[in-house]
């Protein structure tokens, strides 16, 4: 096998690889460069070069409600997401819980269910509860939408971690959550950090759910993004895009860093 991939089977998983890389890659390129278009309208391939539209959008104040709105809803979600997944998954992994199976496909139904149908959902049945505020509305259905990606990743970090480590520790007198917390949580960060991403930039990109639950007080920044394209698509259009695309890069980078420093403070 390692001699198939060294010859040509090899270039053919490369060259395979870096065509899908393009096919994913290209149209965020795309947007970027229209970004810094001199034209009236968004078109391809971009006029000249400007940073006009950047500095329009920045200033632009709906645009910072909007941003501000995704950004705090996505930190609360993730927060959220993490509070309550993290047990769960322990829980459901490590204690007999009863109907463990249930709960799990309970905790995990987003993933199967179509989001645009749950966002629907929910619209419904908040509307049943009487609940008006479209902040709260939006909280709950984010982290409906994000905690099933916090209960996955560290339920698979934790089917990996080392059961020896735990049962020494616990031999040497370590209470169990000295044990969980030395232990156990480092063993599992990269799944925790993993899980804080996806559901940070599922959040932040989200449209189905807050297109159901916000309202022109509360409204996410991909729903101000759809608003305004109705109106028109000019270079503005993909400068918000762009910065929503650094956003998660950003986001990326964070968590790395912080993964990696965690890591290191571990050794």
């Amino acid at each position: 096998m390692a001699g198939r991939l060294s010859g040509g089977g090899g270039a053919a998983v490369y060259t395979m690889a870096a065509a899908t890389l393009v096919f994913v890659a290209a149209p965020l390129a795309v947007v970027v460069a229209l970004s810094f278009s001199e034209g009236a309208l968004a078109t391809f391939p971009p006029v000249g070069f400007t940073t006009a539209w950047y500095e329009a959008v920045i200033a632009n104040e709906e645009f910072q409600n909007a941003f501000m709105v995704s950004v705090l809803l996505a930190l609360a979600a993730t927060a959220t997401s993490f509070a309550l997944g993290v047990p769960a998954a322990y829980a459901l992994d490590r204690w007999p819980v009863p109907g463990a199976r249930m709960i799990e496909a309970a905790l995990l139904s987003p993933f199967i269910l179509p989001i645009l149908i749950t966002g629907l959902a929910l619209l419904q049945f908040l509307a049943a509860m009487k609940m008006r505020d479209a902040a709260v509305n939006l909280f709950i259905g984010h982290v409906l939408v994000t905690l099933p990606y916090l209960v996955r990743t560290v339920t698979a970090s934790l089917k990996q971690v080392d059961r020896s480590l735990e049962e020494a520790a616990t031999t040497l007198g370590a209470a169990p959550w000295q044990v969980f917390w030395r232990v156990t949580v480092p063993q599992i960060v990269p799944g925790i950090a993993a899980g804080c991403l996806f559901a940070f930039m599922v959040s932040f990109d989200d449209f189905p759910i807050s297109f159901w639950l916000g309202d022109a007080e509360t409204m996410p920044l991909p729903i101000f993004l759809h608003s305004s394209m109705s109106k028109v698509f000019d270079p503005s259009i993909t400068a918000m895009s762009s910065l929503m695309i650094l956003t998660g890069i950003l986001a990326v980078i964070g968590l790395e860093k912080l993964v990696g420093l965690r890591r290191a403070m571990s050794v």
